[in-house]
């Protein structure tokens, strides 16, 4: 002989236990102890970013050359754009100077695209930071 189930009775009692759960679960508190340090850290790594020195990627050179000629063509570039930073380098006996730090060679290309309007002479390298 089977017995009927009675829904009303069984979902009043599958609340009730879902509610004793709820009502009757852990708490926990987490306690984070963060150095000092670390905000200053991430702050040097941002500015180190900015500056094309951690770089692992690619840049974009504009000039080679003489240094005189690498800071006209840096102020040309400041005027002309503002998306990347770019920065003169140098590499005995030139100057260079490098625009952007890109991750990748599509990120990069992208940019010459725009640059190249005003500088045809640019092109992307992947520079040897070691």
């Amino acid at each position: 002989m089977k017995k009927r189930i009675n829904y009303k009775s069984f979902i009043f009692l599958m609340l009730a236990f879902i509610s004793i759960q709820f009502t009757f679960g852990q708490e926990a508190t987490v306690i984070i102890n963060e150095d000092v340090k670390i905000p200053e850290i991430l702050e040097l790594k941002k500015s180190l970013e900015v500056e094309n020195k951690l770089s692992e990627g690619f840049t974009i050179q504009l000039y080679y050359g003489e240094l005189d000629e690498a800071r006209k063509i840096m102020k040309q570039y400041k005027t002309h754009y503002d998306s990347w930073p770019a920065s003169i380098e140098y590499e005995t006996p030139n100057y260079k100077v490098w625009v952007g730090s890109f991750s990748s060679r599509l990120e990069a290309d992208r940019a010459r695209l725009e640059i190249k309007e005003k500088f045809p002479a640019a092109f992307i390298l992947k520079p040897d930071r070691g």
